[in-house]
């Protein structure tokens, strides 16, 4: 849609230029045939979609964080590894064709409601760069007009980051108050209650990063944010007709969400929309299942652990849950679990039959390989073949954010659990505790993630937020505006190893699928994937282990250190742009 739209804009100015060569000069024709027009607005800000992030980018998204175990750690996690050099994200290319739209949308002609509404767009879109900014860098220049190249103000200073986001939280309200779309059943269009649930996102980020982000000292003002977060969900939820997708029921109905080629539109609210007739697709299966282009992101354990009882029980509340094998320890688990991991009868289509398809070695290294967002048909798997749409934006995300709003503000009340989480955990098949807000603490959870909070309520809003939104690129945010950096440096553990040279049956098809042995047996059995666990091979430290030599739960590089920095909290200023412009100077630490 983005690229014809863009093309006809294009030929719109090219007609009309060319038309009117002998009477006005061919830029100001251009100018006029855009702005004269509610369709020259409209053609204009489709090119801001061009903006929001792409396919690859969600699915991607969570590519680096606590729980995510790939082939290499990161070099932003790295000691020295990362640094003003190699920072990116600096670029304003976007934000003047935004602004330049502003400026100029002020034809009489066109009525003033119409010229809002697109207003209204375009400050959304300004919204988003910006809270992107800000996210990743902290303060930064606040440019809120077109500039030319002989502009000053291009090479001022950064704008202190309470008046970037107090501008953004304005432009936001401004969408609300005008854009005059309040559905699309495509969902790939910015309507009303998307700008509503952005606001909500960008509230809660900004309310709990002043609570927790200390040193900024703006803890004063957290409860305004949180209070704006509260009320945007709520709007969404009480006008904006969503819903939960419970098609195919708890087995089925929280994937279809991702794997569906049409958006479900009952709860997907914004996604980028694939188009096979445009030869439009992504790389998820090609980035998710292959061993050399994608990251081989797989889950830890320690996360997997937080993955309920289908009771509503902690999972590390049974006993002896610390040595239980594979095939044990993902029964009678919340439905998302076999809905975001391959396990047990999982299956995969090749050559149109389906065959079991239990965890690859070749790809994982914990055992816990992700689904979330592939195709099950092999045909996906290389290259950019896939024909499901990404969801940037989906109702599941919103009553999170009222939760957890709602619980920082301890104003959370079990009516609001019951239709936030608690709905959430019925549509996974969980069969208690989604009535009333918790009161027991896990103290699993408290311990291994948040050891500084005490509310059992809020504790549960932060697992349900982490299980429910994983791998949609969320929770490195999280991480940081929750100040818990401490978590990037959790051992890359994985599922439990009984013994040595002994054979898994990891589906339990009847097919051994796995052995892990320190000395190579001479012998190996057909159709095995075999796994060295020795100190080392040829010489060299060997990066998968078993944590008790000969036994217990696989690791995967605890050679290489992760060690969280306080200064990882932001991103440098790239040093390309410092020099051009020295005004910037750079973010703490860096």
């Amino acid at each position: 849609m983005k690229t014809y739209t863009i093309g006809f804009l294009l030929t719109l100015f090219c007609l009309t230029g060319c038309s009117e060569l002998d009477q006005v000069p061919e830029a100001t024709a251009t100018k006029d045939a855009v702005f004269s027009s509610e369709k020259g607005l409209e053609l204009y800000t489709a090119s801001f979609y061009d903006n929001l992030p792409s396919a690859s980018e969600i699915h991607k998204g969570d590519a680096m964080a606590d729980y995510s175990v790939r082939i290499q750690v990161p070099d932003f996690l790295r000691e020295g590894a990362y640094g003003p050099r190699q920072s990116t994200g600096w670029s304003w290319t976007a934000l003047r064709n935004i602004n330049y739209f502003i400026a100029n949308n002020t034809n009489p002609s066109i009525p003033v409601d119409v010229r809002k509404h697109y207003n209204g767009m375009a400050r959304f879109f300004r919204a988003w760069f910006y809270f992107d900014k800000v996210v990743r860098f902290g303060d930064v220049p606040w440019i809120n007009k077109p500039l030319d190249v002989s502009d000053g103000d291009l090479f001022g200073g950064r704008a202190p980051r309470t008046m970037v986001m107090d501008s953004v939280l304005a432009d936001l309200n401004y969408a609300c108050e005008n854009i005059r779309t309040t559905n699309d059943n495509t969902r790939s269009v910015i309507t009303k209650y998307v700008v509503y649930g952005f606001k909500s996102r960008v509230c809660l980020f900004e309310g709990t990063f002043r609570k927790y982000q200390t040193s900024y000292t703006l803890m004063d003002t957290a409860e305004k944010w949180l209070t704006e977060a509260a009320g945007a969900a709520d709007k969404v939820m009480k006008e904006g007709g969503f819903s939960l997708n419970e098609a195919g029921g708890s087995e089925k109905s929280y994937r279809q969400l991702f794997t569906s080629k049409t958006p479900i539109a009952s709860e997907i609210m914004l996604a980028t929309v694939v188009d096979p007739a445009l030869s439009i697709f992504n790389d998820a299966n090609w980035w998710w299942t292959s061993a050399t282009y994608g990251a081989r992101v797989s889950l830890n354990r320690t996360f997997v652990n937080t993955y309920l009882n289908i009771d509503g029980t902690p999972f590390t509340s049974r006993a002896g849950h610390e040595a239980l094998p594979f095939m044990e320890e993902v029964k009678g688990r919340d439905k998302r679990l076999q809905q975001t991991i391959r396990v047990g009868n999982y299956t995969r289509i090749n050559g149109g039959t389906a065959e079991p398809a239990p965890p690859v070695f070749s790809y994982t290294y914990t055992g816990y390989m992700p689904i979330k967002w592939s195709l099950d048909d092999t045909y996906f798997d290389g290259g950019s073949r896939n024909d499901n749409s990404i969801c940037l934006m989906r109702y599941a995300e919103i009553l999170l954010n009222y939760a957890e709003a709602k619980a920082e503000l301890k104003t959370l009340t079990d009516a609001d659990w019951a239709k936030t989480v608690g709905a959430l955990r019925k549509r996974a098949g969980i069969t208690g505790g989604f009535a009333a807000k918790p009161t027991a603490i896990d103290p699993y959870l408290q311990v291994h993630y948040f050891p500084e909070i005490t509310d059992a309520t809020l504790l549960e809003v932060r697992r349900e937020r982490g299980i429910e939104l994983v791998f949609e690129g969320f929770r490195f945010h999280d991480i940081i505006r929750w100040k818990r950096g401490e978590l990037m440096e959790q051992i890359w553990n994985g599922f439990y190893v009984p013994a040595l040279d002994k054979p898994l049956d990891l589906n339990e098809d009847g097919k051994n699928d796995v052995v892990f042995y320190k000395v190579r047996p001479a012998t190996q059995l057909a159709g095995v994937t075999y796994i060295n666990v020795a100190e080392t091979i040829n010489g060299v430290a060997n990066p998968q282990r078993l944590k008790n030599d000969t036994s217990g739960e696989l690791t995967w590089l605890t050679n290489i250190p992760r060690k969280w920095n306080e200064k990882y909290y932001l991103y440098p200023i790239p040093e390309a742009d410092r020099l051009l412009n020295p005004a910037l100077g750079q973010n703490p630490g860096w």
